[in-house]
């Protein structure tokens, strides 16, 4: 089954992150090892080729063919194929569609919920991979896409609540559960990566103590709420001064550095290389490609 899930993903896959016609359906098609800064959106990753290692702060997941990953936040993160070809099909999370299906289902354990951490992963099972192929498979005949495409994704997350990831999605769902509040803090911080970090006002945000907020940030994304930024920031400023968007001192100031020195000691060790440095290696990566 995965043979023929993996076959679809490379016959659709148009580019390395392809989007198509298919609602909250994109695929992923790497070829090579090199690493990339990535902001991963809510999501479940059906790996089904070769292997994806992602690190988000203190922590790492190694995810092989036949695994499924849920990312349940906006979240900076490191992702490079382990193993390659690496190929998966990714659902994007909406969380009106999870309640509406949560709506039909015995919600008698919500209450009693644990906070999970933002990210799980988790074998897929023959009845996903099956729902998943059919899924991708709709590609194939676009005239089937209006009519069934909605009733396999609906499928595909009844399956997905029913299984070892069914906390962290519930908590995805519930407009008011510690995992949606942490959600909020984290899109403040996108929203206003580059002005200076409140702690008080993204607390407040979430409606929680600045203690609660430290503690579940960490167990949630794998970082502080600082980190958090700090991640977002270089990102950002990798990505103009690959587009050749200013100089470093100018992207420092962009990105919201106060401090042009502090902004290149971070970047240097974020990306191994003084941030002028980096920007050439990268043009020259991607015009050799």
């Amino acid at each position: 089954m995965l043979d023929e899930l993996s076959a679809a993903v490379a016959r659709h896959s148009a580019a390395l992150w392809t989007h198509t016609a298919v609602p909250r359906l994109s695929l992923v098609s790497v070829e090579e090892t090199a690493s990339a800064e990535l902001l991963h959106e809510p999501m479940i990753c059906f790996a089904v080729e070769g292997a994806k290692r992602t690190t988000a702060g203190d922590r790492t997941w190694l995810i092989r063919r036949g695994d499924l990953f849920l990312n349940s936040l906006e979240v900076p993160v490191t992702a490079s194929a382990h193993q390659a070809p690496f190929r998966c099909v990714v659902l994007r999370l909406d969380a009106t569609v999870l309640a509406g299906l949560l709506l039909e289902l015995d919600t008698t354990e919500l209450r009693a919920l644990p906070s999970p951490d933002g990210q799980v992963a988790a074998p897929i099972t023959p009845e996903l991979a099956d729902a998943v192929t059919r899924w991708v498979r709709l590609l194939d005949t676009p005239a089937d896409i209006g009519p069934l495409a909605s009733g396999i994704e609906t499928e595909i997350l009844y399956r997905l609540l029913n299984g070892p990831v069914a906390p962290v999605l519930r908590q995805f769902a519930i407009a008011d559960s510690s995992l949606s509040r942490i959600r909020a803090a984290a899109r403040w911080i996108r929203e206003n990566y580059d002005q200076p970090l409140s702690i008080e006002t993204i607390a407040a945000t979430a409606h929680m103590s600045v203690a609660t907020l430290h503690r579940q940030f960490k167990a949630a994304t794998g970082m502080s709420p600082i980190r958090f930024q700090k991640q977002l920031r270089l990102q950002e400023a990798r990505r103009l001064l690959l587009a050749r968007a200013g100089s470093a001192a100018q992207v420092a100031t962009v990105v919201g550095y106060a401090s042009p020195s502090q902004f290149n000691r971070e970047y240097r060790r974020a990306f191994g290389l003084p941030p002028a440095q980096d920007a050439s290696r990268l043009r020259q990566r991607v015009t050799t490609a």
